[in-house]
């Protein structure tokens, strides 16, 4: 027999706007692996004569910031004030990177490592926005050494001060067992450790306030599958006990959310109306639910925003953020689901 299965509370829009009124200058601290997004756009009128691949005629290129950059570009965007650490190479990508951080209003604390480049994903795009190739310049090396002690003692250094705690791990080599063990433990109390896992690493997070596994990590973690709401259930309850965190929300894409913590559990529906692009949408659910916590909001009310934020970044292109403005006319718009 299917059990029960609950629509998370709704969020009204008074508390919507009171939550979102106390955004500004919450501090909430980011540490993990920063990238930087280079788009190199132009116009393909021809196939080259040499292989079968389309010609790119070079019009502009602009940069975006990634990865745990974009979680913080995010938080920034919001209103929130945030400081991101982070391991960077000792090159142009690295100047780069931190001056984009400093113009998208995100504090960089970056530590070069001669032995890596700077993460730096460059697409080749159309004019019509078409990606017709992508070239990839990173190490996925774990920081040892001088370079993890120097990651460790910054966090150690700035975790006191926050009110949230953001881990962007994409598995680049920032996130190791001390720099998690640093965050953890350097929190303040009462203050949310928020984790965007990679499977190997789960046992890792042991003591997280939340984590916020995808689907398929989900399910590798568990070694489940999940296709409705009862194996959703079973799988955010199995990733809790491996995790051994608090709280866990899985994001299930177009299926949207499901929630489980002390107290609490239920599912979202997805808010998008429009999905242009799905880059960049996990990093705005985990950066919205940190920066509504530090501004006050329990943990229904600050999932119930990052799923509205979810539906208005993938309808927009490349890593994205969400203005406080469009955030509270979805709040709005969704009524009472």
């Amino acid at each position: 027999m299917s059990a029960s299965v609950s629509l998370l509370p709704a969020l009204s829009t008074t508390r919507a706007q009171e939550l979102v009124s106390r955004f500004h200058h919450a501090p909430v601290l980011v540490i993990g692996d920063a990238m930087l997004d280079r788009f190199i756009v132009g116009r393909v009128s021809r196939i080259s004569p040499e292989a079968p691949v389309p010609v790119v005629a070079f019009d502009h290129e602009t940069f975006r910031i990634g990865g745990a950059a974009n979680v913080a570009h995010n938080i920034a965007a919001l209103g929130g004030s945030v400081t991101l650490v982070s391991v960077t190479g000792k090159d142009e990508g690295a100047s780069t990177l931190a001056e984009a951080c400093r113009v998208a209003g995100v504090a960089p604390v970056l530590v070069g490592d001669l032995t890596r480049p700077t993460t730096t994903k460059t697409r080749i795009v159309t004019d019509r926005n078409q990606q017709v190739a992508r070239v990839d310049y990173e190490t996925d090396t774990a920081i040892a050494g001088d370079v993890e002690q120097r990651v460790v003692s910054l966090v150690r250094q700035h975790a006191p001060h926050a009110r949230a705690i953001v881990i962007s791990d994409y598995m680049k080599g920032c996130i190791t067992r001390p720099v998690i063990e640093a965050a953890i433990a350097g929190a303040a109390a009462g203050v949310p450790v928020l984790v965007d896992p990679k499977v190997p690493h789960v046992a890792s997070y042991a003591g997280a306030t939340l984590v916020t596994p995808n689907h398929l990590e989900t399910e590798l973690a568990t070694h489940t599958r999940v296709r409705n709401h009862d194996e959703a259930r079973a799988a955010a309850q199995r990733f809790r006990d491996v995790a051994r965190c608090s709280a866990v929300l899985m994001t299930r894409g177009d299926q949207g959310m499901w929630l489980l913590g002390d107290g609490v559990e239920g599912y979202l529906p997805a808010a998008a109306r429009e999905v242009a692009d799905v880059t960049g949408a996990g990093d705005t659910v985990i950066a919205t639910v940190a920066l509504a916590l530090a501004a006050g909001a329990n943990l229904v009310e600050a999932v119930r925003l990052a799923n509205q934020a979810a539906g208005i970044v993938v309808g927009k292109f490349g890593p994205a953020t969400v203005a406080t403005g469009e955030l509270l006319e979805a709040v709005a718009g969704d009524g009472k689901t």
